[in-house]
């Protein structure tokens, strides 16, 4: 899968974080337990109203698990990379080029969405930008035979198992024939890379050929990932958040308050542009004090859920600004030496769960949950409550601990 292209995978998966699939038992070969996964799951197909038909059409010549597709889900993909690196390939200025002059072709189809869904063009191209850069790249693997990898793998449990069989329903509908369907390693599809239960939820026919087409139709793609935002709860009053300046001595600790409250403080939006006069937000420093700023909203957690990752939410949010015409940010990004490691970021999650400040897994990715337990921990410490994951932050808890009485 490329670089950006979670999409709808990482809605509320995790990949990264969870184990390799699980081996194959004993010496049967390879092939001969694929087949017999694949038989095993017929029954199951039948239920589903999945003709015998439209199940050896999409079997055929898959007969084997594909090594490429095992050997990507031992990659960490954008939650192992900081953000300002990931941000420089979203973000470039060709791909604002492309998606500005993919906009003026496309302003009808995007008009007539907007009024539809009440979700901005920008943020809609942004998106579709980010996962196949306009259409031009949905990804090559085919799907059927992916989910199938994984699943006789028990990657994720049943989770690609039940994807496969979403992949037939729709192959059942006739949305799609096999051999088009396409896309990433792990089953993301098309134009949009969605999941076959997301495609099957969310994805639209806007170009009215009685097909939802995110394959090769822009209407159909673009609308499918309105549709999906407005679905996840996008709030057409707000924007995903916004890029800001802060003022000398702002009270790090009040890091979420109504926007009005933050523009009385003295924070001002990077594009001149006043903050908008209601909406809750909270102060997002991806790289700490003195690096680019934000004030995100609800609707920052929205592009989250189509895809868990800070770094592909900021990446979607800032190109979505700057395809409509918004300033590029100017301060500078941190060094990498301070920026924790995946391991340092278990080791921080670990510590201030013992603090009583973090409850969800030590999974070692920065994200919502941390950063409001490392605030906790930096306002009652005393610290910049920034929070932002740092090497010195880590050493501070776990000299305080070593300290604490036993």
């Amino acid at each position: 899968m490329r670089p950006g292209g979670l999409a709808a995978l990482t809605l509320c998966l995790g990949l990264a974080a969870h184990p390799a699939p699980v081996a194959a038992q004993g010496t049967v070969p390879p092939g001969a337990a694929f087949a017999t996964f694949v038989a095993a799951l017929r029954p199951d197909a039948e239920a589903r109203g999945i003709s015998r038909a439209t199940f050896d059409s999409a079997f055929a010549g898959v007969t084997a698990p594909d090594p490429a597709v095992l050997a990507r889900t031992r990659r960490q993909g954008e939650f192992g990379r900081p953000v300002w690196d990931y941000l420089v390939g979203a973000v470039s200025a060709a791909r604002i080029a492309r998606g500005q002059a993919r906009a003026r072709a496309l302003a009808a189809t995007l008009d007539a969405i907007e009024a539809r869904y009440r979700v901005p063009r920008w943020i809609v191209l942004a998106f579709w930008g980010v996962e196949s850069d306009f259409g031009a790249s949905g990804g090559s693997v085919q799907t059927v035979r992916a989910l199938a990898t994984l699943a006789q793998a028990r990657y994720r449990g049943d989770l690609f198992r039940n994807e496969l069989l979403d992949a037939l329903a729709i192959l059942q509908r006739g949305d799609i024939a096999p051999d088009r369907m396409k896309g990433s390693w792990a089953g993301a599809m098309g134009q949009v890379q969605f999941l076959p239960s997301t495609y099957l939820r969310h994805a639209v026919d806007f170009d009215g050929d009685a097909h939802r087409d995110i394959w090769a139709s822009d209407a159909d793609a673009l609308a499918s990932i309105a549709a999906y935002l407005k679905n996840l709860g996008w709030n057409p009053d707000l924007s995903w958040g916004y890029a800001v300046t802060l003022p000398p001595g702002l009270d790090l600790g009040r890091y979420a308050a109504d926007l009005s409250e933050f523009a009385r403080a003295g924070v001002r939006r990077i594009d001149g542009a006043a903050l908008p006069g209601s909406g809750r937000a909270s102060l997002f420093l991806p790289g700490g004090l003195g690096a680019p700023a934000f004030l995100i909203t609800d609707n920052f957690e929205v592009v989250r859920a189509y895809n868990t990752s800070d770094s592909y939410a900021l990446a979607v949010g800032h190109l979505a600004d700057r395809l409509a015409g918004g300033p590029a940010l100017a301060d500078s990004w941190p060094s990498a030496a301070a920026r924790l490691d995946t391991a340092g970021l278990k080791a921080l999650q670990t510590g201030l769960k013992a603090e009583g400040l973090y409850e969800a897994e030590a999974d070692g990715r920065a994200g919502p949950k941390l950063r409001e337990a490392l605030r906790r921990y930096q306002i009652r410490e005393g610290l910049t409550a920034d929070g932002y994951a740092t090497p010195a932050v880590l050493e501070h808890l776990r000299a305080r601990r070593e300290a604490a009485p036993r």
